[in-house]
């Protein structure tokens, strides 16, 4: 019911916020800062803006610079499976650039899109041939495309990375470390010729009972039952993904917003405030941020019970007992792979200790083939955005990769 419930305010709703922006529109044009006209004006746009959408936002990566060059970017879905695509973002007329590895850029699947990564991508465009996993909203997923679980997350992850082929670098950021290197060493097991020449781990809780956050201690709150009862839901109609069982990506981020209420309802002010002012620009960077923020993506069930269970209740890949259909997970199969992992001081999410703990999975990659930069001063999303990443953590997974290219 509780779906259906959010479906039934969202469709009272939408009507009024159309017309709340189309007035808002209507009345901004010719009036001056501060007016009252323009107050309205601006309460009104604030108010169209305060919704979900469903919808994955545009990556909006259009060009890159390479060196001194400007390069036009094109997506191109090199792989569609039901519940994601294989993404690449193609330079076009690249053929004369030096070597650029190509890099799986695995983004999470945890209440919001792939585009979450954009900044990610884009950066890493500048030196690497870039794919990124571009995950389906699960409500838009047809019943009779069957379950999705994490056996079948760790399946995409070895099915995208043999499609792009030998030579292949990944990169997974938060949620997918764990599956991520999963699929590493399913690969590696298997003698796999596509098995990454290196993998980056970047604020992923592989082991979650080290220095537990907020969000590991929420997680053991519970059992997994409780979770399954109150948190799962059926998609409603008229979805395609009708009847599918599902986390909402709304669960997820009213989740998120009450970590911190006060700074979002200060952003909304700031929104209002910039627009009576006529500040567009900084107006702007608020809208995009949370035209981001406020796209939210379902997650399949099973897929967020297992996750949940499995690595923040169970541990079940620092302790040895993960299996992927059927087979026990062996991290010390890995050892072509270079492993890089990146911590963030201040992180909440994935606190220091938790991403570096591969390392020690990994026994049988060799000392000079492992390198963990901890970047003090950022929380979890300046690991992989934002000026440090820039700056300061690129750098080092851009030179890890072009060393071991094979």
């Amino acid at each position: 019911m509780l779906y259906q419930a959010y479906q039934l305010q969202t469709d009272l709703m939408s009507p009024m916020r159309r017309l709340a922006q189309g007035s808002s529109a209507a009345l901004w044009m010719n009036e001056t800062e501060g007016s009252f006209v323009r107050k309205v004006s601006a309460s009104m746009e604030v108010f169209s803006r305060m919704r979900l959408t469903h919808s994955r936002p545009p990556y909006g990566i259009d060009t890159v610079q390479v060196g001194e060059r400007t390069m036009a970017v094109t997506e191109e879905a090199v792989l569609t499976m039901p519940f994601g695509t294989l993404l690449h973002f193609k330079k076009d007329d690249a053929s004369d650039l030096p070597a650029q590895p190509p890099v799986l850029l695995v983004a999470p699947l945890s209440g919001h899109f792939a585009t979450l990564l954009r900044e990610t991508a884009k950066t890493l465009l500048q030196d690497h041939d870039v794919y990124i996993t571009d995950w389906h909203n699960a409500r838009d997923v047809a019943l009779r495309h069957g379950p999705f679980g994490l056996d079948d997350y760790i399946d995409h992850m070895i099915r995208f990375t043999q499609t792009i082929g030998p030579g292949t670098h990944v990169v997974a950021v938060c949620q997918p470390c764990v599956a991520a290197l999963a699929a590493a060493a399913i690969m590696a097991e298997d003698d796999d010729p596509a098995q990454p020449l290196s993998l980056t781990l970047m604020a992923g809780p592989v082991d979650c009972r080290v220095n537990p956050t907020e969000v590991n201690k929420l997680a053991n709150t519970k059992p997994i039952e409780w979770f399954e009862k109150n948190l799962i839901s059926h998609v409603p109609l008229p979805h395609v993904g009708h009847m599918r069982r599902v986390y909402p990506g709304f669960v997820q981020l009213s989740a998120f917003i009450s970590m911190n209420p006060e700074r979002h309802k200060k952003s909304f002010q700031d929104m209002y405030t910039h627009r009576v002012n006529g500040e567009l620009d900084k107006d702007e960077a608020l809208r995009v941020f949370y035209e981001e923020y406020l796209a939210v993506n379902d997650l399949p069930a099973e897929f967020y019970l297992e996750t949940v269970e499995k690595v923040f209740q169970t541990y079940d890949l620092p302790l040895g007992k993960l299996r992927y259909r059927d087979r026990l997970v062996n991290p010390a199969a890995i050892r072509r792979t270079a492993l890089m992992t990146v911590e963030g001081e201040r992180d909440d999410i994935c606190a220091i200790g938790q991403t570096v703990a591969a390392h020690d999975l990994c026994t049988s990659i060799r000392p000079y083939l492992k390198t963990h930069h901890v970047q003090t001063g950022v929380g979890h999303y300046g690991v992989f955005s934002g000026r440090r990443w820039n700056q300061q953590i690129y750098p080092r997974v851009r030179d890890m990769i072009h060393s071991n290219m094979g």
